[in-house]
């Protein structure tokens, strides 16, 4: 278990689109997918999309907490067990930091999708689990997060290094 949660925890970031939020909250079957894999929580970032709590009583028990943005996401990554993320080179990076498990879901609807060519590559790489909106419940049923490989750390070092020959301060 990762931070001072006693259930497992996912947390699923959305960026600042709608896409993957919208898709985790009015989808049911989403919720009851993350319960029967046994987590307990889901930390849902829901951007500009519509929010809307869970039914009472609709057949998934998990407890779900949202807002639409904060300053940053490093507790929430801090406590989750899955990230669920849309593409964006940020939050994949900063999860993969973290050493959490992803799964990368892709928003078909991008235009020039830049997203598609991190999330296929980071999955090639063996990194992460990549999806899109209408084959993130197989996956979540499917997933088996121990195929994952730890992401290298960075090594700002070496870009700062090249940056100063570059620049000619050495």
């Amino acid at each position: 278990m990762c931070g001072c949660l006693l259930s497992p925890a996912a947390s699923c970031t959305t960026g600042s689109t709608e896409h993957l939020g919208s898709v985790v909250n009015q989808r049911l079957v989403t919720l009851q997918a993350l319960q029967s894999r046994g987590f307990q929580k889901v930390v849902l970032q829901v951007g500009r999309g519509a929010w809307q709590p869970p039914v009472p009583g609709g057949g998934a028990a998990l407890e779900v907490e949202a807002f639409r943005f904060k300053d940053s996401l490093a507790e929430d990554l801090r406590s989750a067990d899955l990230v669920i993320s849309h593409a964006g080179a940020g939050s994949c990076l900063e999860t993969l930091e973290k050493g959490k498990p992803l799964i990368v879901v892709i928003n078909d609807k991008l235009m020039n999708n830049h997203q598609l060519e991190l999330a296929k590559q980071l999955q090639r790489d063996g990194h992460v689990l990549c999806c899109n909106c209408s084959t993130l419940v197989e996956t979540l049923q499917m997933m088996d997060l121990s195929t994952l490989k730890p992401f290298p750390p960075g090594q700002p070092e070496k870009f700062a290094l090249f940056l100063d020959k570059v620049v000619g301060f050495q």
